[in-house]
Parts: C-alpha cells; sequence; structure tokens
C-alpha cells in the first residue's frame, strides 16, 4: 500500500523527490523489505489485540470453576495468559514475516519468469499437510479393518 501511495503521488515528474522514494521501495529493495515485515508484525499484534481478551478468558476460566495449576485465578491468570499470547504472537509473527519475505529475498536475487508469494507457499504446505494426515487416517483405518476381519475369523471378536 505505500508503494501504490508513492508510486500515484510521483507519477507525474520523473525527477521528483516521490519518484525517487517509489524507487526505494520497490519490490525486492530493502527498505521494502523491511517494511513489509514490520507491517506484518505490527497487524498480527493488532489482531491478537483485537481478537483476544485475556481478562475475559481470565473470568470465563474461573466461571466455569477451571484454573492455571500454579495461577491464582483472576488478575494473575489474565496476565499468565497475556504473557503466553505475546510469546506466541511473536513467534506467529516471526513465522508469517519470514514465509511472506522468502519469495521476496529469492525474487530480488533470481530473476523468475514467474511471481509466488507467501500465501501460495502458505496454501501448498497448508494443503499438503492435510492430504498426508487424510492418507495416514486412512491406512490406519484400513489397518484396523484387516485386524477386525482377523479377528472375526479366528471367532474372538463377538
Amino acid at each position: 500500500m505505500p508503494t501504490n501511495v508513492i508510486g500515484f503521488a510521483g507519477a507525474g515528474d520523473p525527477n521528483s523527490i516521490w519518484t525517487k522514494l517509489a524507487a526505494i521501495m520497490a519490490h525486492g529493495q530493502p527498505v521494502y523489505m523491511c517494511c513489509f515485515v514490520a507491517m506484518i508484525v505490527f497487524f498480527a499484534f493488532f489482531y491478537t489485540a483485537i481478537m483476544f481478551n485475556p481478562a475475559e478468558t481470565a473470568e470465563n476460566l474461573r466461571k466455569s470453576g477451571s484454573y492455571i495449576p500454579g495461577i491464582r485465578p483472576g488478575a494473575q491468570t489474565a496476565e499468565y495468559i497475556d504473557y503466553v499470547m505475546t510469546r506466541l504472537t511473536v513467534v506467529g509473527a516471526l513465522y508469517l514475516a519470514s514465509i511472506c519475505i522468502l519469495p521476496e529475498i529469492v525474487l530480488s536475487q533470481v530473476s523468475l519468469p514467474f511471481y509466488f508469494g507467501g500465501t501460495s507457499i502458505l496454501i501448498v504446505v497448508t494443503t499438503t499437510i492435510d492430504t498426508i494426515g487424510q492418507v495416514q487416517s486412512h491406512l490406519v483405518a484400513h489397518q484396523y479393518e484387516g485386524l477386525i476381519k482377523k479377528a472375526r475369523s479366528k471367532g474372538t471378536l463377538v
């Protein structure tokens, strides 16, 4: 988004500061990659802060009679949940940033005739993991069917 706004601002004059700034913020440039990573990390924390309320979660745990072992119910539970969520968000944000910046680094170093981004990598990896899980569950179910057939033929299962 910043690159597009800067590009629109400097569209008329090739010698303007906006055009030079647009060249610095182009795909594959270090400034672009730093801004890209910073925005990914910022929005990961922003989304987590909006969608997850540790105080509400701690209150729901207290109302249901649950607790976290070693942590007192109430404010201490909310602080602990916030601490854990912050650490998880840091790891998740860095993972997302690395997945999204890796194609940018590869494309800036190697001239490829096509563009692939972090989203396509996430889709391919998720689909592959899901397919492997389905194949494994099918194999396990097939193994159990074979065991049940053997047990019925021997008369041990009623």
